[in-house]
């Protein structure tokens, strides 16, 4: 078994290197995840921020900014969602949005400096007749010059070429948790099921966005658990969403107790320190968060985040405090690329 402690920085990059230079694992066990989050707290963001600044600028940020097309009524029991339609949460099932609604809020994100516009459907899986619709709102966000993300459920092989076709960047489509720990919240879709999704999205050569949610009762070792499934995806993938989650009264998980705030940030960093070409983006939970946990966050080597008002059902710091808190850390936000010409 590999010995973490014992594995250069260097050798965890996937840029070329010397052929006499030491080789990454090529598989990660669960067991030398674990071991990462076993090091000293101190030790453990040191070796990320290396990871981090030997891949990245440590001083750019990217924002995303996710906005809920469809909410509500979703048949799914995951048992932190406020949109299943077995919670008790007070969260009323909406049609799709129109595509005039998806462009208005798409141009305020862009306006406000994010740049990539991100579109969730509380849906098991997209119909047939709701995906015309749903590459519309491709086209029209990518005419605005944003990177276009979606997360409809789960897709079939022709529905993943569609929004291909249609110019999705991202897809994204979390494993939740470990294996282990999977069937503690879900029971009406497999983990087989999340990985069949994410591999019809790679066949059709759309971007990854797939990450977890920590604080379900999960143990360590089960978080581990979720990173090295993360990391081991061949390739993984290219933006990695950690949530922390937010308990909502009416779902089986709303006296979840909160996980502690360094044990957050130790996520945060293995999950750099595994796949260190990634974006890792502090997702769901940083509403709950104070400047200094999110600065913390930032220096083990999350270099995303959701920009805006709330992200889904549940609320996200306000645009301008995270500004003025840019400002003070002299971050500076990822620019944005030219727009597209409007689709015919």
């Amino acid at each position: 078994m590999t010995t973490i402690t014992t594995i250069p920085v260097s050798s965890l990059r996937r840029a070329p290197a010397p052929s006499n230079a030491p080789k990454a694992p090529l598989r990660w066990e669960v067991a030398d995840v674990a071991a990462l989050y076993e090091l000293p707290f101190m030790d453990l963001l040191f070796r990320a921020q290396q990871v981090h600044r030997e891949n990245f600028d440590a001083n750019e940020v990217q924002l995303s900014t996710l906005l809920s097309i469809k909410t509500g009524g979703c048949a799914e029991d995951c048992g932190y969602c406020p949109q299943a339609a077995s919670a008790d949460s007070g969260v009323d099932a909406t049609k799709l949005m129109p595509l005039t609604e998806v462009m208005e809020a798409a141009q305020a994100a862009k306006d406000q400096g994010a740049t990539r516009f991100c579109m969730g459907a509380a849906w098991r899986s997209p119909k047939e007749r709701d995906m015309e619709n749903v590459t519309e709102m491709v086209r029209g966000v990518r005419s605005l010059g944003l990177e276009t993300c979606m997360t409809l459920g789960m897709l079939q092989a022709e529905q993943a070429q569609a929004l291909k076709e249609a110019g999705l960047d991202y897809y994204n489509h979390n494993l939740d948790s470990s294996p282990e720990f999977y069937g503690e919240i879900i029971t009406t879709r497999t983990y087989q099921d999340r990985l069949d999704t994410l591999g019809y999205v790679r066949e059709a050569g759309i971007n990854v966005c797939c990450g977890g949610i920590v604080g379900m009762g999960e143990s360590r070792l089960q978080r581990a658990g979720l990173i090295a499934e993360l990391a081991n995806l061949s390739p993984y993938p290219e933006s990695v969403p950690i949530n922390n989650l937010v308990p909502v009264p009416g779902t089986p998980l709303a006296d979840a107790p909160p996980l502690d705030p360094f044990e957050f940030v130790r996520t945060i960093a293995v999950a750099r320190i595994t796949m260190p070409l990634t974006m890792v983006r502090l997702s769901a939970g940083r509403e709950q968060m104070d400047e200094a946990l999110q600065v913390l966050c930032f220096a083990a080597g999350a270099n995303s985040i959701f920009y805006g008002d709330k992200l889904l059902t549940t609320s996200n710091p306000q645009a301008d405090r995270d500004r003025q808190l840019f400002e003070r850390l002299g971050l500076k936000v990822q620019g944005a690329r030219p727009a597209a010409p409007t689709a015919q």
